[in-house]
Protein backbone atom coordinates (compact mmCIF):
# COMPACT_ATOMS: atom_id res chain seq x y z
CA UNK A 1 0.00 0.00 0.00
CA UNK A 2 2.81 2.41 0.88
CA UNK A 3 4.54 1.76 -2.47
CA UNK A 4 1.28 2.28 -4.40
CA UNK A 5 0.65 5.60 -2.70
CA UNK A 6 4.08 6.94 -3.52
CA UNK A 7 4.35 5.71 -7.10
CA UNK A 8 1.00 6.97 -8.40
CA UNK A 9 1.71 10.71 -7.88
CA UNK A 10 5.18 10.22 -9.33
CA UNK A 11 3.74 8.66 -12.49
CA UNK A 12 1.12 11.39 -12.79
CA UNK A 13 3.84 13.99 -12.39
CA UNK A 14 5.84 12.43 -15.24
CA UNK A 15 2.77 12.39 -17.50
CA UNK A 16 1.96 16.01 -16.62
CA UNK A 17 5.55 17.04 -17.34
CA UNK A 18 5.46 15.26 -20.71
CA UNK A 19 2.17 16.92 -21.65
CA UNK A 20 3.53 20.31 -20.61
CA UNK A 21 6.73 19.81 -22.63
CA UNK A 22 4.72 18.74 -25.68
CA UNK A 23 2.40 21.75 -25.32
CA UNK A 24 5.36 24.14 -25.08
CA UNK A 25 7.04 22.50 -28.10
CA UNK A 26 3.87 23.05 -30.16
CA UNK A 27 3.67 26.63 -28.92
CA UNK A 28 7.25 27.48 -29.89
CA UNK A 29 6.84 25.79 -33.28
CA UNK A 30 3.72 27.88 -33.91
CA UNK A 31 5.54 31.06 -32.84
CA UNK A 32 8.39 30.26 -35.24
CA UNK A 33 5.93 29.70 -38.09
CA UNK A 34 4.12 32.95 -37.32
CA UNK A 35 7.43 34.86 -37.14
CA UNK A 36 8.62 33.52 -40.51
CA UNK A 37 5.29 34.44 -42.13
CA UNK A 38 5.32 37.97 -40.69
CA UNK A 39 8.90 38.66 -41.80
CA UNK A 40 8.12 37.46 -45.32
CA UNK A 41 5.10 39.76 -45.51
CA UNK A 42 7.25 42.69 -44.35
CA UNK A 43 10.03 42.20 -46.92
CA UNK A 44 9.57 45.68 -48.44
CA UNK A 45 9.51 47.34 -45.02
CA UNK A 46 12.69 45.49 -44.01
CA UNK A 47 14.46 46.47 -47.23
CA UNK A 48 13.51 50.13 -46.75
CA UNK A 49 14.76 50.19 -43.17
CA UNK A 50 17.97 48.35 -44.10
CA UNK A 51 18.75 51.17 -46.54
CA UNK A 52 17.94 53.81 -43.91
CA UNK A 53 20.18 52.15 -41.33
CA UNK A 54 23.03 51.86 -43.87
CA UNK A 55 22.82 55.62 -44.48
CA UNK A 56 23.52 56.06 -40.75
CA UNK A 57 26.42 53.62 -40.77
CA UNK A 58 24.53 50.59 -39.39
CA UNK A 59 24.88 47.51 -41.60
CA UNK A 60 22.05 44.97 -41.27
CA UNK A 61 21.44 41.52 -42.77
CA UNK A 62 18.40 39.26 -42.92
CA UNK A 63 19.46 37.76 -39.58
CA UNK A 64 19.26 41.21 -38.00
CA UNK A 65 15.45 41.15 -38.05
CA UNK A 66 13.09 39.29 -35.76
CA UNK A 67 9.35 39.22 -35.23
CA UNK A 68 8.25 39.09 -31.58
CA UNK A 69 4.56 38.68 -30.82
CA UNK A 70 4.62 41.05 -27.84
CA UNK A 71 6.64 43.73 -29.63
CA UNK A 72 6.57 43.55 -33.42
CA UNK A 73 9.37 43.50 -36.02
CA UNK A 74 12.66 44.56 -34.48
CA UNK A 75 16.03 45.32 -36.06
CA UNK A 76 19.00 44.18 -33.97
CA UNK A 77 22.53 45.63 -34.02
CA UNK A 78 24.92 46.78 -31.32
CA UNK A 79 24.20 50.40 -30.42
CA UNK A 80 21.58 50.86 -33.16
CA UNK A 81 19.18 52.89 -31.01
CA UNK A 82 21.76 55.47 -29.94
CA UNK A 83 23.12 55.74 -33.47
CA UNK A 84 19.68 56.43 -34.94
CA UNK A 85 18.74 58.73 -32.08
CA UNK A 86 21.76 60.93 -32.69
CA UNK A 87 23.79 63.06 -30.25
CA UNK A 88 22.19 63.40 -26.83
CA UNK A 89 23.38 64.27 -23.35
CA UNK A 90 23.88 61.18 -21.19
CA UNK A 91 23.37 61.08 -17.43
CA UNK A 92 25.23 58.71 -15.12
CA UNK A 93 24.63 54.96 -15.57
CA UNK A 94 23.74 55.60 -19.22
CA UNK A 95 20.37 57.21 -18.48
CA UNK A 96 18.95 59.58 -21.09
CA UNK A 97 16.68 62.61 -20.59
CA UNK A 98 13.11 61.50 -21.25
CA UNK A 99 11.86 64.89 -22.46
CA UNK A 100 14.73 65.31 -24.92
CA UNK A 101 13.97 61.96 -26.53
CA UNK A 102 10.24 62.76 -26.52
CA UNK A 103 10.89 66.05 -28.34
CA UNK A 104 12.38 64.08 -31.24
CA UNK A 105 10.19 60.95 -31.04
CA UNK A 106 6.86 61.90 -29.43
CA UNK A 107 5.32 59.19 -27.24
CA UNK A 108 1.88 58.15 -28.43
CA UNK A 109 -1.14 58.18 -26.11
CA UNK A 110 -1.74 54.75 -24.52
CA UNK A 111 1.50 53.49 -26.10
CA UNK A 112 3.79 53.39 -23.10
CA UNK A 113 7.35 52.18 -23.37
CA UNK A 114 7.88 53.47 -26.91
CA UNK A 115 9.15 56.64 -28.60
CA UNK A 116 7.67 56.64 -32.10
CA UNK A 117 9.29 58.17 -35.18
CA UNK A 118 8.21 57.97 -38.83
CA UNK A 119 10.59 55.10 -39.67
CA UNK A 120 11.32 53.32 -36.39
CA UNK A 121 10.39 53.20 -32.71
CA UNK A 122 12.79 53.45 -29.79
CA UNK A 123 11.96 51.16 -26.87
CA UNK A 124 12.60 51.24 -23.12
CA UNK A 125 15.30 48.92 -21.78
CA UNK A 126 14.55 45.15 -21.63
CA UNK A 127 15.00 45.21 -17.85
CA UNK A 128 11.53 46.77 -17.68
CA UNK A 129 10.03 43.65 -19.27
CA UNK A 130 8.66 40.57 -17.53
CA UNK A 131 11.50 38.43 -16.27
CA UNK A 132 13.86 41.12 -17.65
CA UNK A 133 13.72 39.17 -20.91
CA UNK A 134 13.69 41.03 -24.26
CA UNK A 135 10.89 38.92 -25.81
CA UNK A 136 8.36 39.63 -23.04
CA UNK A 137 5.91 42.47 -22.69
CA UNK A 138 6.34 45.22 -20.08
CA UNK A 139 6.15 44.10 -16.48
CA UNK A 140 3.17 45.75 -14.76
CA UNK A 141 2.75 48.58 -14.06
CA UNK A 142 5.87 50.68 -13.92
CA UNK A 143 6.24 51.69 -17.56
CA UNK A 144 2.71 53.02 -18.03
CA UNK A 145 2.85 54.97 -14.77
CA UNK A 146 6.32 56.39 -15.49
CA UNK A 147 5.31 57.42 -19.02
CA UNK A 148 2.37 59.43 -17.65
CA UNK A 149 4.17 60.90 -14.65
CA UNK A 150 4.71 64.61 -15.14
CA UNK A 151 4.50 67.94 -13.37
CA UNK A 152 6.29 71.24 -12.72
CA UNK A 153 10.00 70.80 -12.03
CA UNK A 154 10.00 67.11 -12.91
CA UNK A 155 13.01 65.76 -14.80
CA UNK A 156 12.78 62.12 -15.93
CA UNK A 157 15.57 59.86 -17.13
CA UNK A 158 15.20 56.50 -18.86
CA UNK A 159 17.40 53.68 -20.15
CA UNK A 160 16.77 52.61 -23.74
CA UNK A 161 16.93 49.26 -25.48
CA UNK A 162 20.17 50.29 -27.17
CA UNK A 163 20.63 47.24 -29.41
CA UNK A 164 17.10 46.98 -30.84
CA UNK A 165 14.55 49.25 -32.54
CA UNK A 166 11.08 48.40 -33.75
CA UNK A 167 10.34 49.09 -37.43
CA UNK A 168 6.61 48.30 -37.93
CA UNK A 169 5.58 51.72 -36.69
CA UNK A 170 1.87 51.39 -37.52
CA UNK A 171 1.22 48.12 -35.68
CA UNK A 172 -0.93 48.26 -32.56
CA UNK A 173 0.51 47.54 -29.14
CA UNK A 174 0.18 44.38 -27.04
CA UNK A 175 -1.60 44.86 -23.71
CA UNK A 176 -1.34 42.81 -20.52
CA UNK A 177 -2.41 43.68 -16.99
CA UNK A 178 -2.04 42.21 -13.53
CA UNK A 179 -0.95 43.34 -10.10
CA UNK A 180 0.33 42.28 -6.69
CA UNK A 181 -1.89 42.37 -3.63
CA UNK A 182 -0.27 43.00 -0.28
CA UNK A 183 -0.24 45.39 2.65
CA UNK A 184 -3.03 48.00 3.03
CA UNK A 185 -2.39 51.05 0.87
CA UNK A 186 -3.75 54.59 0.99
CA UNK A 187 -3.46 57.06 -1.87
CA UNK A 188 -2.87 59.73 0.77
CA UNK A 189 0.76 58.89 1.52
CA UNK A 190 0.58 60.74 4.85
CA UNK A 191 -1.78 58.06 6.19
CA UNK A 192 0.58 55.14 5.54
CA UNK A 193 2.21 53.71 8.65
CA UNK A 194 5.91 52.75 8.79
CA UNK A 195 6.53 49.03 8.48
CA UNK A 196 7.88 46.13 6.46
CA UNK A 197 5.98 43.64 4.30
CA UNK A 198 7.27 40.53 2.51
CA UNK A 199 5.10 38.96 -0.21
CA UNK A 200 5.65 35.54 -1.78
CA UNK A 201 3.77 33.37 -4.28
CA UNK A 202 1.99 30.39 -2.69
CA UNK A 203 4.64 27.90 -1.60
CA UNK A 204 2.73 24.88 -2.93
CA UNK A 205 2.89 26.08 -6.57
CA UNK A 206 5.14 24.25 -9.00
CA UNK A 207 8.03 26.27 -10.39
CA UNK A 208 6.50 26.47 -13.88
CA UNK A 209 3.32 27.95 -12.40
CA UNK A 210 5.35 30.50 -10.43
CA UNK A 211 7.05 31.37 -13.71
CA UNK A 212 3.78 31.72 -15.61
CA UNK A 213 1.61 33.50 -13.04
CA UNK A 214 4.22 35.48 -11.10
CA UNK A 215 6.91 36.11 -13.76
CA UNK A 216 9.45 34.06 -11.77
CA UNK A 217 9.12 36.31 -8.71
CA UNK A 218 10.53 34.77 -5.52
CA UNK A 219 9.45 37.61 -3.25
CA UNK A 220 8.52 41.28 -3.09
CA UNK A 221 9.81 43.27 -0.11
CA UNK A 222 8.24 46.64 0.78
CA UNK A 223 9.28 49.11 3.45
CA UNK A 224 7.84 52.47 4.55
CA UNK A 225 9.81 54.57 7.05
CA UNK A 226 9.65 58.15 8.33
CA UNK A 227 12.24 60.62 9.61
CA UNK A 228 12.45 64.42 9.88
CA UNK A 229 9.27 65.04 7.94
CA UNK A 230 10.22 62.71 5.08
CA UNK A 231 8.44 59.42 4.45
CA UNK A 232 10.62 56.95 2.53
CA UNK A 233 9.51 54.00 0.40
CA UNK A 234 11.58 51.03 -0.74
CA UNK A 235 10.58 47.99 -2.80
CA UNK A 236 12.73 45.06 -3.89
CA UNK A 237 11.49 42.29 -6.20
CA UNK A 238 13.74 39.22 -6.28
CA UNK A 239 13.39 36.47 -8.89
CA UNK A 240 13.75 32.71 -8.48
CA UNK A 241 17.26 31.31 -8.65
CA UNK A 242 16.76 30.24 -12.28
CA UNK A 243 16.78 33.90 -13.41
CA UNK A 244 20.33 35.13 -13.96
CA UNK A 245 21.94 37.69 -16.24
CA UNK A 246 25.50 38.13 -17.46
CA UNK A 247 27.30 41.44 -16.98
CA UNK A 248 30.95 41.85 -17.88
CA UNK A 249 31.44 38.11 -18.15
CA UNK A 250 30.02 37.48 -14.65
CA UNK A 251 26.65 35.94 -13.77
CA UNK A 252 24.39 37.75 -11.33
CA UNK A 253 20.92 37.39 -9.83
CA UNK A 254 18.96 40.54 -10.84
CA UNK A 255 16.42 42.25 -8.58
CA UNK A 256 14.25 45.30 -9.28
CA UNK A 257 14.61 48.06 -6.68
CA UNK A 258 12.56 51.25 -6.21
CA UNK A 259 13.18 54.13 -3.79
CA UNK A 260 11.08 57.24 -3.19
CA UNK A 261 10.91 60.10 -0.68
CA UNK A 262 7.69 61.93 0.20
CA UNK A 263 7.82 65.41 1.75
CA UNK A 264 5.03 65.46 4.33
CA UNK A 265 4.97 69.26 4.65
CA UNK A 266 4.84 69.86 0.89
CA UNK A 267 2.51 66.86 0.40
CA UNK A 268 4.41 65.60 -2.65
CA UNK A 269 7.18 63.24 -3.66
CA UNK A 270 10.54 65.00 -3.81
CA UNK A 271 12.54 62.05 -5.17
CA UNK A 272 12.04 58.79 -7.04
CA UNK A 273 14.52 56.42 -8.65
CA UNK A 274 14.82 52.81 -9.70
CA UNK A 275 17.65 50.36 -10.25
CA UNK A 276 18.42 46.78 -11.10
CA UNK A 277 20.41 45.38 -8.20
CA UNK A 278 22.87 42.63 -9.13
CA UNK A 279 23.51 40.02 -6.44
CA UNK A 280 26.29 37.47 -6.41
CA UNK A 281 25.19 33.92 -5.61
CA UNK A 282 26.19 34.25 -1.95
CA UNK A 283 24.47 37.62 -1.60
CA UNK A 284 21.34 36.33 -3.33
CA UNK A 285 20.77 33.38 -0.99
CA UNK A 286 21.51 35.54 2.06
CA UNK A 287 19.05 38.26 1.03
CA UNK A 288 16.03 36.56 -0.54
CA UNK A 289 14.60 35.08 2.67
CA UNK A 290 15.40 38.20 4.69
CA UNK A 291 13.90 41.70 4.51
CA UNK A 292 15.05 45.31 4.53
CA UNK A 293 16.17 44.99 8.15
CA UNK A 294 19.02 42.68 7.10
CA UNK A 295 21.37 45.61 6.54
CA UNK A 296 20.84 46.64 10.17
CA UNK A 297 21.02 43.17 11.70
CA UNK A 298 23.71 41.59 9.52
CA UNK A 299 27.29 42.83 9.96
CA UNK A 300 27.92 41.88 6.31
CA UNK A 301 25.59 44.73 5.23
CA UNK A 302 24.51 43.09 1.98
CA UNK A 303 24.50 45.71 -0.77
CA UNK A 304 24.28 44.49 -4.33
CA UNK A 305 25.79 46.13 -7.37
CA UNK A 306 23.34 48.04 -9.53
CA UNK A 307 22.50 49.20 -13.02
CA UNK A 308 20.01 52.07 -12.95
CA UNK A 309 17.33 51.95 -15.69
CA UNK A 310 15.31 55.04 -14.73
CA UNK A 311 14.98 58.07 -12.51
CA UNK A 312 12.83 61.11 -12.02
CA UNK A 313 13.47 64.14 -9.85
CA UNK A 314 11.82 67.38 -8.91
CA UNK A 315 14.24 70.29 -8.99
Amino acid sequence: MYIGVTLLPARNTVVADQEYDEMMARYFADMEKQSSKRLTEAADLIAKFTALAASKGVILSAESFEYIQTTGIVAKAQGIARTLLGPIWTERDGLLPFNEIASRFPPRPHYEGYFAGPDFILMAHPYYRRGMHPVNNWAPRFIDLFWRFDGPGIEKYIALDEDRVRIDVDRLGYVEADTWYGAPFDEDIRNLKPGIVKLRPPLDLESRHVSFFFADAYCLDIKWSESDGIKSFQALEMKTEDIQIEVGGQHYFPARYLHAEFDLAANCFRHFDGAIQLFTEEEYFQRRDSDFNITMKNPAHIKAGRARPSRSMAR
